[in-house]
């Protein structure tokens, strides 16, 4: 979410929801979001977003877009496949067009398409998304970190697996049924990880950055009973622990950290990877003192604001 949207409105807009963009739609949304980040330093919308852009129509997601005149001035997604939390929303104003209102029309347009019960992002903690949040009476209701720890010089011990655990690589197609099963009962009271589907697995591994070799998986007696998927940020030159699940059953004998140390030792062997990053919620603490120890520290928080009641 960014943009105060807090002046004069211009003397001609057009917002409307879609259920599916087409290829020139998604090409001046992609163009939009991607001069956002240059101004703001981040992305505006997460990778599952911008992955919904494509591929046509999602069910539970679509896509708000704001014009001024024949210019494509702001963008949002409201994702409503939780059947329990409200709706989930992003925005972003295209640098050009911020402090015209636009940003508050798109809000506005989201709140009365969820029924008045929305979930919004505001990446960064952008001062602009806080003030259009307050204007609309949303509340602060989840906080996201991103930590990092130099991958340079990194020391890990080997890390110690469970006994009866072995630690092998991801098989694209063979281990995707029994990879979604885990993910969805470990992330079972996650409101993004754990609705994880077919669909956005197969997003995922077709992406460049996708390596099969670099998403590693624990079994014990043949059954998988956790995970460390991690990722590269080529251009900005970072190794990410994407993702670390374990089973429930299995929580609490040091398994993650044993995953977590294993996806850091394979970063870091990436030399042109200086830097490890990767999300965490605040009120995690558990996996907070995880990553603390090894050597992780805030770098930016990501706020999620919702309707009330």
């Amino acid at each position: 979410m960014s943009d105060s949207g807090d002046a004069v409105a211009p003397s001609f807009r057009r917002v409307g929801f879609h259920d599916e963009l087409t290829p020139s739609q998604v090409y001046a949304v992609t163009g939009l979001l991607e001069s956002a980040a240059r101004t703001d330093g981040r992305q505006a919308v997460s990778e599952q977003g911008r992955l919904q852009l494509r591929g046509g129509r999602r069910p539970g997601v679509r896509h708000l877009l704001v014009h001024d005149r024949s210019a494509l001035a702001g963008y949002a997604q409201l994702e409503e496949t939780d059947p329990i939390e409200a709706p989930a929303a992003e925005l972003v104003v295209h640098p050009a067009f911020r402090r015209h209102g636009h940003g508050r029309a798109l809000a506005e347009a989201l709140l009365a398409g969820s029924g008045h019960r929305l979930r919004v992002w505001a990446h960064g903690g952008h001062p602009g998304a806080r003030h259009l949040s307050q204007l609309l009476g949303l509340a602060l209701f989840r906080e996201l970190r991103q930590l990092r720890r130099p991958l340079t010089g990194l020391e890990l011990p080997e890390p110690v697996l469970p006994p009866g655990v072995t630690v092998r690589t991801f098989r694209p197609g063979a281990d995707d049924a029994a990879w979604l099963a885990l993910n969805a009962a470990a992330f079972a009271h996650h409101p993004e990880q754990g609705s994880f589907s077919q669909r956005d697995l197969d997003d995922r591994t077709a992406q460049s950055w996708f390596d099969p070799r670099g998403f590693f998986l624990a079994e014990r007696a043949g059954r998988l009973v956790g995970f460390h998927w991690t990722k590269v940020h080529s251009a900005e030159r970072l190794g990410e622990v994407y993702v670390v699940g374990v089973d429930p059953a299995e929580q609490g004998g040091g398994l993650g950290r044993a995953l977590t140390t294993t996806g850091l030792r394979h970063l870091a062997r990436n030399r042109a990877m200086p830097t490890a990053m990767l999300y965490v919620d605040a009120d995690n603490a558990a996996a907070v003192r995880v990553y603390e120890g090894l050597g992780f520290t805030t770098h930016e928080t990501d706020l999620m604001y919702r309707t009330e009641g």
